[in-house]
């Protein structure tokens, strides 16, 4: 079965995700990675809603996640190189260097999902 990664900060976790992690389910085994709080508020500039901790556990609960692990603090694709992907997923609007994952990570295909909802988790953090 193919090892197919989903990465996110997941913050906080909306239909639009669920939408995505239950497409790459389908694609082998889910393994999320989950960005740690400092990293968050490093590329984000801000603070997350939930914890890391938080976040991950939603994440296990879901029937479609196979695996959910926390992020590197300092090299990003440490995680990645560690679980081989063979497929990598990204959101429609996920920010991501395609040249240092494919350099990292040669033999795995990248895949970008489409939008599946309105749902945007910087929508839902202005609304709560």
């Amino acid at each position: 079965m193919k090892k197919v990664v989903v990465c996110g900060a997941f913050d906080p976790l909306h239909l639009g995700h669920v939408r995505l992690l239950k497409s790459a389910g389908k694609r082998g085994k889910l393994h999320v990675v989950v960005a740690r709080d400092g990293n968050i508020k490093r590329l984000k500039k801000r603070k997350p809603f939930y914890t890391e901790k938080e976040r991950i556990e939603f994440l296990r609960e879901l029937k479609c996640v196979d695996n959910a692990v926390l992020g590197g603090t300092c090299d990003l694709l440490a995680v990645l190189r560690r679980i081989k992907p063979d497929v990598i997923v990204l959101g429609y609007d996920q920010k991501a260097d395609l040249a240092a994952i494919s350099k990292a990570l040669p033999n795995a295909a990248i895949v970008r999902e489409k939008k599946y909802s309105r749902h945007k988790s910087s929508n839902k953090r202005k609304v709560i």
